[in-house]
C-alpha cells in the first residue's frame, strides 16, 4: 500500500468520493440506472454512513481520494446482514493489495457491530473484484437479498462472519 491511508469518511470527502465512484462505474461501462450510479446516496456520503452499525472508508494517497467501501445494514432485509457497499478504486489503486486490506478493513467492522453475515451485489463481468470476494471467504448465491435497488446487478455473494 505504500502511501496510502484507509480512515473513515469526513463531510470535506463527498465530492470527491462521489465523483470517483461515477467516474469508475463510467469506465467499467456500468449501467446507470439500476446500479450505484444512480443512487443518491452518492452525493452524500458521509451523511448517508452516520447512522449505527454502519461505516464507510477512504483510501487516501497525497491528499487525493483513490478508493473506498463500506459496509450497513442491509437494506429492506430483516436478517443481521450488512451489505459490503461501494467498493471502488482508481485504476492508480488497483494491483496494489489495497483492496484486499479495505475488504479486512470493511470485515472486521462487520463483526465488530455483530453482523452475522456479509452480502454484495456486483457485475459479471468485474472478474478482478470477484476473485477479491472468493478469496475473502464470499460465496455465490442464487438471488438478491434484500432490495437494494440495483436490479442491474446479476451477482450476488454472501458471506458468514
Amino acid at each position: 500500500m505504500e502511501t496510502a491511508v484507509i480512515r473513515e469518511i469526513k463531510i470535506s470527502d463527498n465530492i470527491q468520493i462521489a465523483n470517483l465512484i461515477r467516474k469508475v462505474l463510467a469506465d467499467l461501462g456500468v449501467p446507470k440506472v439500476g446500479t450505484a450510479y444512480a443512487d443518491s446516496a452518492l452525493d452524500c456520503m458521509f451523511e448517508t454512513y452516520q447512522k449505527s452499525k454502519a461505516v464507510y472508508f477512504i483510501v487516501e494517497e497525497n491528499g487525493k481520494i483513490i478508493g473506498g467501501a463500506g459496509v450497513a445494514q442491509l437494506e429492506n432485509y430483516t436478517g443481521n446482514v450488512c451489505e459490503l457497499q461501494k467498493m471502488y478504486f482508481l485504476e492508480e489503486a488497483r494491483g496494489r493489495g489495497i483492496g484486499k486490506a479495505m475488504m479486512q478493513k470493511c470485515l472486521q467492522a462487520a463483526k465488530v457491530f455483530e453482523f452475522d453475515k456479509c452480502y454484495l451485489e456486483t457485475m459479471t463481468y468485474m472478474k478482478a473484484a470477484q476473485d477479491l470476494y472468493k478469496q475473502s471467504g464470499f460465496k455465490y448465491i442464487d438471488r438478491p437479498l434484500g432490495d437494494t435497488g440495483h436490479f442491474s446487478c446479476p451477482v450476488q455473494m454472501l458471506k458468514e462472519l
